[in-house]
C-alpha cells in the first residue's frame, strides 16, 4: 500500500473522529440544524455562500436542499450565491469583489433567512460583509470555517469551526456536517414513510 495516501486518509479521519467528541461543535451542530428546520417551516430561506472550494461546497449543499437528498419530496428553498455568473462578474468589476454577496443578500435576504458561510480560514472578506448584512436584516448567520473562526467568528450566530489549518481536510469536515444538516432537515420536515 502506499503510505502518501493512507496518511490523507487517516488524517482525514481521525479529524472527523475529533469533531464527533467535540461537544460545543456537536452542540452547534444540532443547534444549527434546528434553526434550519424552522426557518424552512416558517417559509424562510437558506442562502450560502463561499469562494473556491468552499463555493462549489456551498453549490453542493444548497442543491442537495432545493433538489433533494436522500429520497423524493418536495424542494426547500435553498440557493448559493455565486451561481449567476454575469451578476458576479458586474458587481465585481463595478463595485468590487467584496460586494458580490453583501449586495445579494442585501436583495434576498429577510428577517428570519439564514446565511451560511463557508471559509476555510475564516477571514473572506466577501462573506463577512455579507454576513454584517445578514445580521442587520435580522437573519441567522452560519459559519463553516477552520481553526477558531477567523474574523467571521464576530459575525456568527453560530460557528462550526473545525480544529486544523489544513485546507482539504477542513473541506472534508465542511461537506460531511453538510451532509448530516440536510439529512437533519430533509428527515425533520419530509419523515420518510
Amino acid at each position: 500500500m502506499n503510505s502518501h495516501y493512507q496518511r490523507i486518509i487517516e488524517s482525514s479521519a481521525q479529524l472527523k473522529l475529533q469533531l464527533m467528541r467535540d461537544e460545543k461543535l456537536m452542540r452547534s451542530l444540532k443547534d444549527v440544524g434546528d434553526k434550519m428546520v424552522n426557518c424552512f417551516r416558517n417559509q424562510k430561506k437558506v442562502l450560502w455562500c463561499g469562494n473556491g472550494g468552499s463555493a462549489a461546497d456551498a453549490q453542493h449543499l444548497s442543491a442537495e436542499l432545493s433538489g433533494r437528498f436522500y429520497y423524493n419530496r418536495p424542494p426547500l428553498n435553498s440557493e448559493a450565491l455565486h451561481v449567476n455568473t454575469s451578476y458576479l462578474t458586474a458587481v465585481a468589476n463595478d463595485y468590487g469583489y467584496e460586494e458580490v454577496y453583501a449586495r445579494l443578500v442585501k436583495g434576498m435576504g429577510q428577517k428570519g433567512d439564514m446565511l451560511v458561510g463557508l471559509s476555510t480560514s475564516g477571514n473572506s472578506k466577501n462573506v463577512i460583509k455579507a454576513m454584517e448584512i445578514a445580521i442587520d436584516l435580522g437573519m441567522i448567520t452560519v459559519g463553516f470555517t477552520g481553526n477558531n473562526g477567523g474574523n467571521m467568528k464576530a459575525v456568527c450566530s453560530y460557528l462550526l469551526d473545525i480544529p486544523s489549518s489544513d485546507t482539504p481536510r477542513i473541506q472534508e469536515c465542511h461537506l460531511m456536517l453538510g451532509h448530516a444538516l440536510c439529512e437533519w432537515v430533509e428527515l425533520e420536515i419530509f419523515p420518510n414513510k
